[in-house]
This record gives structure tokens, sequence and C-alpha cells, in this order.
């Protein structure tokens, strides 16, 4: 979802519509579409041309933009969306939820998909 949040944003900041975007990767507008709405992945081929057309970063693309956890040795070092982070932090802001996620992730998840879904 990240990927397709990223790729409409950086098109529309290039002022491209999907067609213009999809005619410099050849592919079609529906393409585009199914990108930037996540039903879609690119190839590696496309994905690197997107990279390119958009000047955008690899770990951008992905979501693994912000070092969370950082020490000298690289292996310690873990990349995140900022979008997952703004979840985080709000999650945080709420004790009880947050008190929640931390005792029991998977049931707490489970509930909230429960509440959504009726």
């Amino acid at each position: 979802m990240i990927i397709g949040e990223r790729i409409k944003e950086a098109r529309k900041k290039k002022n491209l519509s999907q067609q213009d975007l999809g005619n410099l990767l050849g592919v079609s507008k529906v393409s585009i579409c199914g990108y930037e709405k996540g039903v879609r992945i690119p190839t590696m081929e496309n994905f690197l041309q997107l990279i390119d057309i958009l000047d955008l970063s690899p770990d951008y693309l992905l979501g693994r933009d912000v070092n969370c956890i950082s020490d000298s040795d690289e292996q310690y070092s873990v990349k995140l969306a900022k979008e997952d982070l703004q979840i985080i932090k709000e999650i945080k802001n709420s004790q009880h939820l947050y008190q929640m996620f931390a005792s029991e992730p998977r049931r707490t998840v489970e509930l909230i998909n429960r509440k959504l879904n009726k």
C-alpha cells in the first residue's frame, strides 16, 4: 500500500498524469492506477524505472525510509516508513490502546478488525 501511495505522490509532484507516467514506463494508465491502488505490483524492471523517472530511492519507495534503531553496526538498524511511525505515535497517544497492543497485539488487531467490519 505504501508503494502505491508514494508512486502517486511522486507522480503528482512531477505534474504527471497516470497516462504520462504509463507512457514513460511503457505500461498502460490502468497499470499505473493499479500500482497506485496497491492491486498491482510493478515488475522489477518497472520498479527500477519508476525510481529513475520519479527520482526516488528504492528504500523510500519500499517504505524503508526512516532509521528507527541505529547503532554503529548496520545489522542493528531497522528502517520503517514514516506512515508506520505515525501509526505507532497515535497508538502511543492512547495509553489504554497502547497497553492492549503491548500485552496482546494479535488479539487487539482482531478486536479492531471485528469492530470495523460490523
